[in-house]
């Protein structure tokens, strides 16, 4: 606390004994944000249910989180997803209470830091299902740091156990992270799409509160009120972004530290200095298709006034679940916008089939996984009399060579993705036309290949759903639509040519 000295000499006698008295008893705060930091004020403040910080590295995340658990709140947990990175963080609580006390155990738990705090549980997630084991495991304030690292299915279950019997207790859920490096971690810019997303129609100001729901499994930007959906009240709930940089930190600001972040290649020099979301990311070296490619694809894409013929469908389903049934559907090199269905509509092969009997045109081959749910939409939508191809993505095939090299497929799934690759691949020339989906450019991007002998192998969907923490829907619908399959003719007893390029897009 702060005394003005010459406000004191203006005191009686009296009220400077009484201001000693007040002082002897004074207990300074464990933490105080910093005053010269705006943005670490500005979020510390803050009433959002959902606060994201940072954007640039040295910008005050971690004495945030810090400070909010030992001044705000009583159960925290801290998240990173490995847990050998964890330690700093616990230094630095030590570090800020200049002692150890009531620290113990593997993973550490610190019990009673403060007279506030009751406990601070320190935690990891390095694998998807990890998460798991915190179900039903309350806290008030959650702190996912760096959490581009983390999959979004992780974070979005571990905020669903954030709550409190405490009445008037702050419920927090704070996510600290710079932008993400790779393409796994670009769930954050969607998540906080208004303030990060510059494509964002509405884009909202640092620290402006927005407020989201859930309806009908898929999350929606609202308003505040709460409102009835199918006989169920929702109550939105608020979030908010707050950049912040090394300049921001004083601390930081006086050492070497600005220097070394300048000293960066591109683009990390600009992810990390400056907070720049929209520098490039860096692909797995074995990502099968560049996200560049992708982006070019869609950024191409615009429905022209005469849609060719459709020349295929592609259909990826699901039966329940979590998952989508997703149909996609392609004219030439141009693919239309993608027919979405959720797990819980697609409840049966007939409504599927109806889907595509609705969606198909000028007599396009559709093509089907078979492998699982597909098989019964399948055979329904056989007995409509429509033309139907199921494919078997774990079936091995002689099939062509990649065009980059001599290298074979060591399956369908091998080839499908590989074909995809050399569809959007600039140096083609295809003119490819995606929609421009989040959706379809985070799942085209996913997989990822390794040799195998002499041929190439793609991951399977049970390995990216491992690793990305979902299936890849929207891809799968796409590569599926991408091959070409000749046509029945009107009385199905001949076959029309098949359309084919200078360029030989196509299975």
């Amino acid at each position: 606390m702060k005394v003005d000295g010459e406000l004191v000499k203006l005191l009686t006698p009296d009220e400077r004994a009484e201001l000693a008295e007040l002082l002897s008893r004074y207990e300074p705060p464990v933490w105080e944000p910093d005053e010269d930091n705006g943005p670490q004020c500005m979020a510390y403040e803050s009433t959002a249910d959902v606060i994201g910080f940072g954007g640039a590295a040295g910008g005050g995340k971690t004495d945030l989180a810090v400070g909010l658990a030992l001044t705000r709140h009583k159960r925290v947990q801290f998240f990173r997803r490995e847990g050998t990175e964890i330690g700093a963080i616990v230094d630095r609580v030590a570090e800020v209470l200049g002692n150890r006390d009531g620290l113990g155990g593997k993973p550490p738990v610190w019990r009673n830091p403060t007279k506030t705090c009751e406990i601070v549980e320190f935690c990891s997630c390095p694998n998807l299902g990890d998460e798991a084991k915190y179900q039903g495991r309350p806290k008030d304030l959650l702190v996912i740091d760096e959490a581009s690292n983390f999959l979004e299915q992780q974070v979005r279950f571990l905020m669903g156990w954030v709550r409190s019997t405490e009445v008037g207790q702050r419920l927090l859920t704070l996510l600290t992270f710079n932008p993400p490096t790779n393409a796994e971690g670009r769930w954050v810019i969607e998540f906080f799409a208004p303030w990060l997303d510059k494509k964002h129609p509405n884009p909202a100001k640092p620290g402006e509160l927005r407020w989201f729901a859930m309806v009908d499994g898929k999350e929606r930007e609202v308003g505040p009120d709460p409102f009835e959906h199918n006989g169920q009240i929702i109550k939105p709930r608020s979030r908010t972004f707050i950049p912040s940089r090394v300049t921001d930190n004083k601390y930081l600001a006086r050492t070497d530290y600005m220097a070394q972040l300048e000293s960066l290649p591109e683009p990390l020099r600009s992810q990390m200095r400056y907070g720049d979301f929209h520098a490039g990311t860096e692909d797995d070296p074995y990502q099968v298709i560049p996200t560049a490619w992708v982006e070019a694809a869609m950024a191409r894409w615009k429905r022209p006034d005469q849609l060719p013929p459709m020349d295929s469908m592609g259909i990826d389903v699901a039966m329940g679940g979590k998952d989508n049934t997703v149909i996609a559907r392609r004219h030439k090199a141009w693919f239309d916008e993608l027919i979405v269905r959720t797990g819980v509509e697609s409840r049966d092969g007939p409504t599927i089939a109806g889907w595509c009997a609705s969606a198909v045109r000028d007599r396009a081959p559709m093509h089907f996984d078979v492998f699982g749910v597909g098989a019964e939409p399948y055979a329904h939508t056989m007995s409509m009399g429509l033309q139907v191809i199921g494919v078997s993505f774990g079936e091995t095939t002689t099939e062509g060579i990649a065009a980059a090299g001599r290298m074979g497929f060591f399956n369908v799934r091998s080839m499908a993705w590989w074909r995809m690759r050399e569809f959007l691949d600039p140096n083609a020339n295809t003119g490819a036309a995606l929609p421009p989906d989040k959706r379809l450019l985070a799942d085209l991007c996913a997989p990822r290949w390794k040799p195998s002998g002499a041929k190439i192998k793609v991951e399977s969907r049970e390995e990216i759903v491992d690793r990305i923490g979902r299936s890849p829907d929207f891809g799968t619908a796409a590569i599926l639509a991408l091959m070409d399959t000749r046509k029945w003719d009107e009385d199905h007893r001949t076959a029309l040519p098949r359309y084919h390029d200078e360029f030989g897009f196509g299975g």
